[in-house]
């Protein structure tokens, strides 16, 4: 059912001077959208009371057509009313159809259609408006919602008016249970889904948003960083290929410099420059959400840049850094773990995550600086790294009561 729907009638004053009466018109606004219907009626302005949307006096013609203009109104109504009954989506447009004794072309509109559609344009703006990435997410919901179709309904598509909360009950359980997919990941795959349903509901092509009422809520994630000395454990490590070294000084990189895996991957020689205070300064836009980031850089990332200048990869792509797909970054992070003997899963985003509270925070970095460094849109989302540093805290506490016992 549409979110606002309202009617008044008004005068449209003719260009022409010599006209006296001008036409009334009745404008139907549904969810904002508008539209305007001719009465075939006139009406001198100065017997026009616009507030009311009647003409106003005592005789029989302007009587006669204020009741004229009620019966219009009462149609309005009726029409609004016809096509909540037939189940077709209550738009301006369409009350005007009906209104006139028209019908309604109805067209079907199937959900992988518009999807796919979606996609398309969305690719069309990669580079533009979106990040490779966000694309990619949206391909993987599209295969997801095909393949749930297929499993739940033995189809390929549906008609986009049959989706109910129902539907995305089912949609949830089956990301979690066939396609094993943890609780944020589910929210993440059925938030690009709802994307696409809202874009229905705003064309009016759907009548009711299947969403409604549906808990969409990110659980909170602990997120790892490497503690202190596990830091100096990884700059202190001999490694005997230069496989392995090389990563490990891509990995400190991003400890250092808080930059993701895709953020470093693109970083150029020019966007190392000479900051306000004469120092080194790195300057970037993060991939994911577009924001500049500004960092100071710190000595030990200097010295990991100066060691790969000359590298060929480096100076054949202008990156300052050879870096591998993030799968083999992975990979490999795995091994220096082992060889290091740190016992957490080691991820390239860690790095990330190590910048924020142990080499920051830690050392006295206000938060709102380290927010500006991370490129995040809002402090909340840098806050999420406080709550690691009050659990640091509390663990350094607590060997300190231990002493004062």
């Amino acid at each position: 059912m549409e979110k606002s729907f309202g009617l008044f009638f008004f005068i449209k004053k003719s260009k022409s001077i010599k006209v006296v009466e001008h036409f009334i018109y009745l404008h139907i606004t549904v969810d904002g959208i508008g539209c305007d219907i001719s009465t075939k009626r006139k009406c001198d302005p100065a017997k026009w009371n616009g507030d009311a949307g009647r003409a106003e006096g005592k005789t029989e013609d302007v009587r006669s057509l204020n009741s004229y203009l009620d019966l219009l109104q009462r149609k309005v109504y009726e029409a609004r009313q016809q096509l909540l009954h037939n189940g077709h989506p209550v738009t301006a447009e369409n009350i005007k159809t009906v209104f006139h004794g028209q019908e309604i072309q109805t067209h079907k509109y199937m959900l992988m259609e518009v999807f796919k559609k979606h996609n398309d344009q969305m690719a069309e703006l990669v580079g533009l408006e979106y990040a490779p990435g966000t694309l990619e997410r949206f391909e993987t919901a599209y295969r997801h919602t095909l393949s749930f179709l297929q499993w739940k309904y033995k189809v390929d598509d549906i008609d986009i008016n049959k989706l109910d909360y129902e539907f995305i009950s089912e949609y949830e359980f089956w990301i979690k249970s066939v396609r094993k997919c943890n609780h944020n990941s589910t929210i993440k795959y059925l938030t690009n889904f709802r994307k696409v349903i809202n874009r229905c509901v705003r064309h009016g092509w759907l009548i009711k948003d299947p969403f409604a009422n549906f808990k969409m809520t990110l659980r909170e994630v602990e997120r790892i960083a490497l503690t202190e000395t596990e830091l100096q454990t990884l700059v202190a490590q001999q490694f005997p290929t230069d496989r392995l070294r090389v990563v490990r000084d891509i990995f400190l990189f991003s400890c250092y410099t808080g930059l993701a895996y895709a953020d470093v991957k693109k970083l150029k020689r020019s966007e190392i420059i000479i900051g306000v205070d004469g120092e080194q300064w790195l300057v970037s836009r993060r991939q994911k959400t577009d924001i500049s980031a500004r960092i100071p850089l710190l000595p030990a990332a200097l010295t990991i840049l100066d060691r790969y200048k000359d590298h060929p990869q480096c100076q054949g792509k202008d990156v300052v850094l050879p870096i591998n797909s993030n799968q083999k970054m992975n990979a490999y992070l795995k091994e220096i773990a082992d060889v290091c003997g740190i016992s957490k899963t080691l991820t390239y985003h860690i790095a990330r995550h190590t910048f924020a509270t142990t080499v920051t925070l830690t050392n006295g970095v206000p938060i709102e600086t380290v927010s500006k460094m991370l490129g995040h849109r809002n402090l909340r989302t840098t806050q999420h790294y406080a709550k690691i540093l009050d659990k640091k805290i509390g663990e350094d506490m607590k060997g300190l009561r231990e002493k004062f016992r």
